[in-house]
């Protein structure tokens, strides 16, 4: 390995490191997952020593927890954010409705899957999931936030 590999392998863990200590979610809550969200921000889980902060503004953020059912109307405002946030971005699908459709899957104006709409990184289970279960989703998101490459071998073809 060159010196040049090895100075962008480095840039790369040291970034990759701050990125996982400090998630800023765009909180997109579209029913009752959303609840067990504002669980994971009181003082039980405490999301703040986690690094994570909610940001209002899709600009900001660089994960969006989708949380809830996600139905036809509210799908074009859902990509229209995720296209606002910078790269590199990550999605967590929360609950079953916005995995999956949940109870109301067979209804006419709900999307079956938000990964329909953008590609979800963690898909967090259950109906609705508990607040350690998003904080499980976290930590995944994390571990796959630590083998991101940012850097690009551009000298090589």
């Amino acid at each position: 390995m060159n010196v040049v590999e090895h100075v962008l392998t480095t840039f790369d863990q040291i970034v990759n490191w701050a990125r996982q200590g400090s998630l800023w979610p765009l909180s997109f809550g579209l029913a009752c997952c959303a609840i067990e969200m504002m669980h994971v921000s009181m003082p039980r889980y405490d999301q703040d020593r986690l690094g994570i902060i909610f940001r209002a503004s899709p600009r900001q953020a660089d994960v969006m927890i989708v949380a809830g059912t996600v139905t036809n109307k509210m799908g074009p405002a859902l990509r229209q954010c995720y296209d606002q946030m910078p790269e590199p971005r990550w999605v967590i699908s929360m609950g079953s409705c916005a995995n999956g459709g949940g109870y109301y899957h067979y209804s006419y104006s709900v999307v079956r899957g938000v990964d329909r709409i953008v590609p979800v990184d963690i898909y967090v289970p259950g109906c609705p999931p508990t607040a350690e279960a998003l904080l499980y989703g976290v930590f995944q998101l994390q571990k796959k936030m630590k083998k991101t490459k940012i850097t690009r071998m551009w000298y090589r073809k």
